[in-house]
């Protein structure tokens, strides 16, 4: 049980010595494109599926609330995933379109869509993906090693951040750091621009 416990240390420690080596660019890209969407008047839209679904929540938290600093409330808008809607979508066979049918009723044009898949797989979110490309939305996408179904979605102009791993235990472990170096970023961007 020990080795287990030192291979997955281990696991981690690599995954995250090869995100560092891969992330910083576009994490600080992130961070900008975030505060750039702000700033115009626009909103954040988040969404995840499965476990991802929390490191939406986490994220949407931190920027609605607060991360480190105390400092006002950031626009953003969390993509739900529970409740009466999910019954009722899935009745109508159509649980697969829950993020789709809350992206066109809450986004505008400009607004930046972030959203969480790190299997390729989360129909939902992939919905999501193509409803904001038509929409005219920007994209951040929080992907992995495993997802070229999604890779093949993102335009140009989307931003991805990718886990350098296939266990989907240690991407949402690797989304969840970003998550927090994002958060981070944004802080000191929007609020103490004088300790860059």
């Amino acid at each position: 049980m020990l080795q287990k416990i030192q291979d997955r240390f281990s696991e981690s420690i690599q995954i995250q010595i090869a995100a560092a080596e891969l992330l910083p660019s576009k994490l600080n890209d992130a961070a900008n494109r975030i505060v750039s969407c702000l700033l115009r008047g626009n909103k954040i839209v988040v969404c995840g599926y499965g476990r991802s679904y929390a490191n939406a929540q986490i994220l949407a938290s931190n920027l609605l609330h607060r991360y480190d600093l105390s400092r006002p409330s950031l626009a953003v808008q969390l993509l739900h995933l529970d409740g009466i809607l999910v019954g009722c979508l899935t009745q109508d066979s159509e649980f697969a379109q829950i993020y789709r049918k809350q992206l066109q009723a809450v986004a505008k044009e400009g607004d930046l869509l972030i959203a969480f898949s790190p299997l390729g797989n989360e129909d939902p979110v992939i919905n999501a993906i193509q409803t904001a490309q038509n929409e005219n939305l920007e994209i951040l996408a929080f992907t992995s090693s495993l997802n070229d179904h999604v890779k093949g979605l993102l335009e140009e102009t989307n931003l991805e951040i990718e886990i350098p791993s296939i266990n989907e235990i240690r991407i949402s472990e690797g989304h969840q750091f970003c998550i927090n170096l994002l958060c981070e970023l944004v802080d000191n961007l929007l609020f103490a621009p004088a300790s860059n």
